[in-house]
Order: structure tokens, then sequence, then C-alpha cells
């Protein structure tokens, strides 16, 4: 074979590997971006009311939270499903490591659809606003995690050439079925070391997952998924060993 093509073919490959190499760490960035939401995972029971305390217009709904893995894309999001809503039907919450913002592609239950993007404050209140719809309008969606059983959501909008932002509707949820404790208590997810709620087995070893998006990442791919937790583990002896030995 020519020494041309073979330049080729080995520039080719090696771009090819790189790409590969990128796309991994941008899913591990995202990933531990992502696990902030890790409270969240699971089923949940809300009321919804337009008007602060008032019964009119409000409803009742069902909402799960669930890790979404795409081996194809080597990507990680966080989906949102409910149902009875009159609101937020949909939403794939994900993380851009290039620009350090959650990201949220929405769907209503009216079938509209919009994209948000937002920060967590220094509260860790995560705070997403929407790109400006036909009708000059910029929607915004603040999610407060109060205690391990109760979490708000505030839908709002605004005209663009105003700061101000009206109500459209608060939902308040309670945490169905299991209780989730705190964060590093009890068995932890071995995908994204979430609260262990379910088990799995491979090879006569039983690991703990936190919901079906885990459950299904972990029987795909078993022996990447350990890979991933072992490295993970080495990575925290390495960062406490240098924190000790700086103490």
């Amino acid at each position: 074979m020519p020494r041309a093509v073979l330049v080729v073919l080995a520039a080719v490959t090696a771009v090819g590997v790189l790409t590969a190499a990128d796309a991994t760490d941008t899913r591990s960035a995202s990933q531990k971006a992502l696990k902030r939401f890790n409270p969240l995972i699971g089923k949940w029971r809300g009321v919804g009311q337009p008007r602060r305390g008032s019964a009119t217009g409000a409803w009742s709904e069902k909402s799960e939270w669930t890790w979404e893995f795409d081996k194809k894309k080597n990507s990680v999001a966080v989906r949102y499903k409910s149902a009875g809503t009159k609101l937020l039907a949909d939403g794939i919450f994900g993380y851009d490591p290039g620009t350090r913002r959650f990201t949220l592609q929405a769907t209503f239950a009216d079938k509209t659809r919009r994209r948000y993007t937002g920060r967590a404050d220094a509260t860790g209140t995560l705070i997403l606003e929407s790109t400006p719809d036909k009708k000059n309008q910029v929607y915004r969606l603040t999610i407060r995690q109060l205690n391990s059983k109760r979490t708000l959501v505030l839908h709002e909008r605004r005209r663009t050439k105003s700061t101000f932002y009206t109500r459209v509707a608060g939902i308040g949820y309670t945490r169905s079925g299991t209780r989730l404790a705190a964060a590093n208590t009890g068995p932890l997810c071995i995908v994204t070391e979430g609260r262990g709620t379910s088990k799995v087995s491979y090879k006569g070893k039983t690991y703990w997952v936190c919901c079906s998006g885990c459950r299904d990442a972990f029987l795909e791919d078993p022996e990447g998924i350990l890979a991933e937790a072992k490295k993970r583990e080495v990575q925290r002896k390495r960062k406490k060993a240098k924190t000790n030995g700086s103490s």
C-alpha cells in the first residue's frame, strides 16, 4: 500500500480516536453535573395551582424522574415525565460542559415545545430560562427541593422587553413510595451514585440502582459501568490521600 495512503489512514484513525475520547469526556462531565438531580430520581405526586393558595384551576399530576443513557450517542440525561399535568409533560435535562449550563428540552401538555438553559444559584435552586417564542414571551422554570420528600416547581413568564415575571403556576410535589434518604447514606446506585432503590445482579454479585434508566444502562453494559465505578473510587481515594497529605 502506498505510503501516502497509509499516512491518510493513520490520520483518520487518530481523529476517530480523539473524537471518541472527547465524547466520553463530555459524557463524564455531564453525568457529574447531573448528579444534582439524584435527590429527585423516583416518583412524585404533584398539585398545581395557577394562583397561590387557591383551588381555582388547580390540578393533580403524577411524575417520575429517571436517568437516561444513550450508548450510541455516548450521552447522558435526566428524563422527567408527568401524567395529568397542565404544563410540563416531558422534559430532557442535560448539561453543556462548554457553557457550564444546564439545558432542558421541554414538551408541554398542549404539545408546545421550548428549550431552556440555566444554572443553579448559591442555594442549589435550579433556574432555567427559555428562548423567546413567536409571541415574544420568555418563560422561566425554577426547581427548588425543600427536603427529601418535598419539591416546588414554579412556572413564570415575561415579555422580552420586560424584566418582571408573572406567575403561570406553581406545583408542589410530594415523593411517592420509599423515602429518599440523605445523600451518601444507605446503598448507592452503581451507575450514578444516587440513592439505591432496587437491585441488579451480575456474575453472582448484587448491585444497587436508583431507577429504570440506570438499571437498563447496567444490564446493557455491566463491565463498562463497573469499570467507571472503579475509576470513581480510585479518584476518591487519590483525592482523600492528597487532602490528608496537605493537612
